[in-house]
């Protein structure tokens, strides 16, 4: 079973992924992967030596196209799941971004994105991604 728990802070190394919960004009920014089916919110690995909003930035540029946005962070979520780095709690830092204008093209492994005035039904993340929105939704951070 994988449980996702939430902080205000952990040290800053422990951080190994940014995730973005991104909006348009009032509606729900999704990525859809080439390799899969399903949608999920742009997100990925931090690189060495990189810091955590610049990885987030740089995986929104690269997952939406998003060239021009506001980003705030909303908490640090960690992820336990026994398929996943053996078991281990993994950190990354959630954001949420406000984006103002996209790129004609994406330049990544997403195939394409989907601007949606509802959450999909087929997530990539079942078990993290919803509840990374509630509780950014929770914590004051999206639209009721």
């Amino acid at each position: 079973m994988t449980r996702v728990n939430f902080y205000d802070h952990v040290e800053d190394a422990l951080l190994r992924f940014a995730v973005i919960i991104a909006r348009h004009n009032g509606k729900w920014v999704f990525c859809k992967h080439r390799e899969r089916s399903t949608w999920e919110v742009p997100g990925g690995h931090r690189e060495a030596g990189e810091d955590i909003l610049d990885t987030a930035k740089r995986e929104l540029y690269e997952e939406t196209g998003a060239v021009d946005f506001v980003i705030e962070p909303v908490c640090i979520y960690s992820v336990i799941a026994p398929d996943n780095f053996d078991g281990a709690e993994s950190f990354g830092k959630l954001y949420v971004a406000e984006i103002h204008t996209f790129e004609k093209e994406l330049h990544s492994e997403i195939e394409r994105i989907a601007i949606m005035d509802e959450l999909p039904e087929r997530w990539t993340y079942p078990e993290i991604q919803p509840k990374l929105l509630e509780e950014a939704g929770r914590r004051g951070f999206l639209p009721e």
